[in-house]
């Protein structure tokens, strides 16, 4: 398995796929990288050279925004809107969807499982 900024990519996938393994790289990402490298996008990733290898992970690093160090640019994005207290930030203090979908319903997996809360009392009761 090669790896690339501490990321194993899996040696048997073509290097324009096993490339997307690494946080930050999309399709697109990845075939861009392939031209400016000068590699075959099709050659399978465990048949690079050390020198193709390094030539892959000096561009991503010089060019990028890849794994820890855009997670932290996200981390930070979302804290400065919570401090801000603006909407989104709110939002996202809450665990609520941020991008304006209905909570009414569908909204499972910013709220988490459901949290069932006792039923009312009923008329019956009452008397």
């Amino acid at each position: 398995m090669p790896r690339i900024l501490g990321v194993d990519i899996p040696g048997n996938k073509p290097i324009v796929i096993a490339l997307r393994y690494i946080y930050g790289v999309g399709p697109a990402i990845a075939k861009e990288l392939c031209y400016k490298a000068g590699i075959d996008p099709h050659i399978r990733a465990n048949q690079l050279r050390e020198d193709e290898l390094a030539r892959l992970a000096t561009l991503l690093d010089k060019d990028y925004v890849v794994e820890g160090q855009l997670r932290r640019q996200i981390a930070q994005n979302i804290n400065r809107l919570k401090e801000i207290n603006c909407y989104r930030g709110i939002r996202h203090r809450r665990g609520l969807p941020v991008r304006g979908q209905r909570t009414r319903t569908n909204a499972r997996t910013r709220k988490g499982p459901r949290k069932t809360v006792a039923g009312k009392k009923g008329v019956k009761d009452l008397r």
